[in-house]
């Protein structure tokens, strides 16, 4: 086995080309793995876990691209790094395109001046000068870009305001509006049940919930994962909540949501008190609040769902069977979580609250304490959100490139301290096209000692059609659950016998 490497100076290529020049190389005969990436300070703790760091990577800047090959032989990686050169000068499709390019803001009004929202999806250090323009042209603002300032995040949402606009973001993963899909997003009908999200997994599991109920969504508004924190005062949370409360085609209203700052909880409570329809708010855990003749508060996004339902009559059941618990053999006794959302890895670190009363480690920990250190090197049970912005500077989100978990399913694979791994599937719209087809050779080669959960999120009516990826990944012999409560319900009660086994 040999392992070669590329530096490429002076190129700039987003993360999804980067992503699919190494599925390409991967593809090549004799490279046993292969990534194109952007030569920063986690992309190298990466690579020196997998056994692919080299020297000429630990002298690049940040900026550079680093393309690192490890092959069967000399000859085959040589090619690999040939064959990444002609994919690095190759002409985009937009270069062979007959029609003008769109470069900016103001040649994208030309082209389509009826558009009132822009949705922003470039390196986080340029986001915020993009957004402050579409508001000056006075456009409603998704910014899907993680990597912004919290200062800027607070002065756009302010100038927003100002304006009578929306900004939902920065890290905005998920919106629906007037039935469009933005970002990663599921195929799910109209209704009359209205959503308000600081969570971008978060919305995508209680719109899915909705649809597998039989209830339907009239918009969903993201608003990035910080607007609760008390650095931006819920500004678009209130915002929103306030368009939804008003809005005569929501009958329901949702609120999603990491715990938000106390402060904002109280100005919530008090917008929730004063509408005359149905509100179902979850924070996630357990908090003071109100009792409201209008609010249920649930701790849970299967529940939240499932109250938003009842409120408007529908009854309908999606209770899924669990299998039997598994025995998980010595010496194996950790569980590890691999998650691409944010809020499911959320949800589960307080689901292993209440079973153990203790909480899990974590890259995004609940609390500080419990905060892990080189995640690859963890030898406890261990939460890991791979949708983090350490892990998706230069990499494409891993709703959509599937290697690191594939990396870290093959490391797990080596350990004998592993006994449960549970990951989560998130389908739909931007997300990758095929996870099964990405996921089953990884599995085939990790043992069968292992258990694994999965969880999949989404509908049939989406692109994958989550049915069909669902049947596919059990005949790979691992445990699916359609929501991601039971998933990790089931895993914490797997754990939980082994540990009054031992």
């Amino acid at each position: 086995m040999i392992v070669k490497t590329q530096i490429v100076q002076g190129r700039y290529l987003d993360s999804v080309k980067l992503m699919l020049i190494s599925k390409e190389l991967r593809e090549q005969d004799g490279v046993i793995d292969a990534v194109a990436i952007l030569a920063t300070r986690e992309n190298r703790e990466i690579l020196t876990a997998t056994d692919m760091m080299v020297a000429a990577i630990a002298a690049a800047k940040e900026t550079d691209i680093a393309i690192v090959v490890k092959a069967e032989t000399e000859e085959a990686a040589q090619a690999a790094l040939r064959k990444a050169e002609a994919l690095l000068t190759a002409p985009s499709t937009m270069a062979q395109s007959s029609k003008a390019p769109v470069r900016n803001i103001n040649s994208a009004i030309r082209v389509m001046p009826e558009a009132n929202l822009c949705l922003i999806s470039v390196a986080g250090k340029y986001a915020a000068r993009e957004a402050d323009l579409a508001l000056d042209k006075g456009l409603h603002v998704m910014i899907f870009s993680d990597n912004v300032s919290l200062e800027d995040e607070l002065r756009l949402k302010q100038k927003a305001l100002s304006k009578g606009l929306l900004v939902m973001g920065p890290d905005c993963g998920t919106a629906i509006i007037n039935g469009c899909p933005l970002g990663f997003a599921n195929a799910v009908p109209r209704g009359s049940i209205g959503i308000v999200s600081a969570s971008g997994t978060g919305l995508q599991e209680v719109s899915v919930g909705i649809a597998n109920l039989g209830g339907g969504i009239s918009q969903a508004f993201g608003t990035g994962g910080r607007d609760g924190k008390a650095e931006i005062g819920g500004i678009m949370l209130s915002a929103c909540l306030d368009y939804l409360i008003h809005d005569e085609q929501t009958k329901v209203v949702v609120l999603i949501g990491k715990t938000p700052d106390p402060n904002i909880q109280q100005r919530l409570w008090k917008q929730i008190a004063s509408a005359d329809k149905p509100v179902v708010v979850c924070f996630l855990q357990a908090v003071d609040h109100p009792y409201l003749h209008n609010m249920e508060y649930t701790t849970s996004l299967d529940a939240c769902a499932i109250r938003a339902c009842a409120a408007l009559g529908i009854t309908k059941s999606v209770g899924e069977e669990y299998p039997a618990l598994t025995e998980l053999p010595e010496p194996r006794k950790h569980l590890i979580g691999l998650y691409s959302g944010g809020t499911l890895c959320y949800e589960a670190q307080n689901l292993y609250h209440q079973y153990f009363d203790e909480y899990p480690l974590s890259n995004v920990p609940l609390y500080p304490e419990y905060k892990a250190g080189d995640v690859f090197a963890v030898r406890q049970d261990c939460m890991i959100d791979l949708g983090s912005d350490e892990f998706t500077v230069g990499r494409a989100h891993p709703m959509i490139d599937y290697s690191l978990r594939i990396k870290f399913l093959e490391q797990l694979g080596l350990r004998d301290d592993v006994a449960l791994v549970l990951m989560d599937i998130v389908l739909g719209y931007g997300s990758n096209p095929d996870p099964a087809s990405e996921l089953i050779p990884v599995l085939s080669r990790i043992g069968k000692e292992i258990l694994v959960i999965f969880h999949v999120l989404g509908t049939e009516a989406d692109p994958q059609n989550a049915k069909l990826q669902a049947d596919r990944l059990r005949e790979a012999g691992v445990v699916v659950f359609r929501s991601h409560f039971a998933a990790a319900d089931f895993a914490m009660r797997c754990l939980q016998q082994k540990r009054r086994m031992q």
